[in-house]
């Protein structure tokens, strides 16, 4: 007894690894390392904070500052009374920019679909790299300090970065079939980890000469990576006359692999043989209007998934290490090297998941036990003992099942759902899609760092453990819906297997 088409699978890397050619290894590498670059400039502000706030405080409040200090160059920079009011307005610019970062994903993702997505990612890196130049090098160089003109900035800056994410998952889904994309996808989405590891290290390695030279690095590191990605980036495999994603001659496994996420179940096997784009230029598809790519099946579903659970994700980013020396009393130094599992953690969930995924050939299950295995964990660490082996192991495993669904959500998901049926293989989809999926989590990240520094200041810190419970199970019932048409599908396929057998 024949199988149906949808229910002929293939090893998950076999058509990964038969189409992969070193196009897609550079391709790979470029997208990476551009959005590691991005992110690591974000790092930096993190990292300089202390030394930002000594510079804007006076000197008989600053026990970090120089005694001999003349008092007129002490002036010039005199912003705040005191350091607490500085550290205020560094956590004030922090939402400034995830706010406007969430705005510009949604434009960004409109723009990236109508421009070429090269020209787009590298304008936003050399641009942001400019700004961050500004901000930190050039107003101290200059011994030019005004906040509204340290906001405006940072608004600006979130703006261009928001240019990175829906442009290099676009690229990505271009060169990258169904058939491996969880793995494949869930192992670049690493690229955010490898980014604040970089803009650490960076920054460590000349903090000692001044703050504006850790922005100077990293700014500049950014800049000559724009130039290299302007020049040496494909944005789809017809540039280098390579067929389009399912123009194979054999075309079964990629019409398979490239089955989309949430498509019709009725459709006619003929009709799931698309093209990521049309090979006829003349014959592109108009790119999908903002309420058009809203309306596709799954993405408001998503996007309000991905708002609670980047509000966790981003919550452990930006609180972990405070909070370790905070609930712990641990050195600095030691709470931010303890944190780095959590990354790790995430990155190896993201990886696993992700093949996990292609395996089923659906991502919402996956999503769920993993989700579920988070409540526990997150009940867990909230009770973790006073010690760092302990901490680190339950931290990472926290990690394992938070990370990587974000990460799964943030890059795989995105990438399936803007190639839908619906879509008609029109790529000009992906980075809209890509900007609506990321921008709404932004703003549930944005929103959720005053909601945690509120709830811990009134109720400590075992109540924010439970608002991220909170928000994670609220993650699964957005997703509900897809869980249980997902499961259904499965059920029916073994039902069709056994009885082929």
């Amino acid at each position: 007894m024949a199988l149906p088409g949808s229910l002929r699978r293939q090893p998950a890397n076999r058509g990964l690894v038969s189409h992969c050619t070193h196009h897609h290894i550079v391709v790979f590498l470029l997208t990476f390392f551009s959005y590691s670059l991005l992110h690591a400039s974000r790092k930096t502000f993190s990292n300089v904070k202390v030394s930002i706030s000594s510079q804007w405080t006076p000197s008989c409040l600053n026990s970090t500052a120089p005694e001999l200090r003349p008092y007129e160059l002490w002036n010039s920079s005199h912003l705040f009374p005191n350091a607490e009011e500085a550290t205020l307005f560094l956590g004030t610019l922090d939402t400034i920019f995830l706010f406007s970062y969430a705005v510009g994903l949604f434009v960004s993702g409109i723009v990236g679909d109508r421009l070429n997505l090269r020209w787009v990612l590298s304008f936003g890196m050399c641009s942001s790299a400019l700004v961050v130049f500004f901000f930190g090098t050039l107003t101290e160089w200059l011994h030019f300090y005004n906040k509204w003109f340290y906001c405006c900035l940072w608004v600006v800056n979130g703006l261009l970065q928001s240019t990175g994410w829906p442009c290099v998952v676009a690229v990505m889904g271009n060169w990258f079939g169904k058939a491996g994309r969880g793995f494949v996808f869930g192992l670049w989405s690493a690229c955010a980890s490898v980014g604040n590891i970089l803009g650490a290290f960076l920054a460590s390695c000349v903090l000692k000469y001044g703050y504006e030279y850790a922005f100077l690095v990293t700014a500049s590191v950014q800049f000559a990576g724009g130039v290299v990605v302007f020049f040496g980036l494909l944005t789809s495999p017809k540039e280098v006359g390579l067929p389009e994603l399912g123009a194979d001659e054999d075309g079964t496994v990629e019409e398979d692999a490239n089955r989309p996420l949430m498509g019709d179940d009725d459709v006619d096997d003929d009709d799931r043989n698309y093209s990521i784009q049309a090979t006829d230029a003349d014959n592109q598809p108009k790119a999908i209007g903002f309420f058009q790519a809203c309306c596709l099946p799954g993405v408001v579903l998503y996007s309000l998934a991905y708002a609670c659970l980047k509000l966790v994700n981003y919550s452990f980013f930006f609180w972990l290490p405070f909070y370790l020396s905070n609930n712990f009393g641990w050195k600095e130094a030691e709470a931010d090297q303890l944190s780095i599992w959590y990354d790790v953690g995430g990155i190896i969930g993201g990886t696993i998941q992700g093949l996990i995924s292609d395996v089923l050939q659906k991502r919402a299950p996956v999503l769920a036990i993993s989700l579920l295995f988070a409540v526990g964990s997150l009940f867990g660490y909230s009770r973790s003992p006073n010690s760092k082996p302990i901490n680190a192991v339950i931290m990472a495993i926290t990690g394992f099942f938070i990370g990587g669904p974000s990460n799964m959500i943030s890059s795989a998901i995105s990438a399936d759902l803007g190639r839908q049926d619906v879509v008609k293989g029109s790529s000009e989809a992906l980075a809209t899609v890509t900007g609506i999926v990321d921008g709404t989590g932004s703003i549930g990240a944005a929103v959720g760092q005053y909601l945690v520094s509120l709830i811990q200041e009134n109720l400590g810190w075992m109540w924010v453990f439970y608002f991220f419970i909170l928000m994670t199970s609220s993650t699964i019932l957005f997703i509900s819906p897809l869980i249980v048409r997902e499961i259904k599908l499965l059920l029916h396929e073994r039902r069709l297997r056994m009885l082929a057998e």
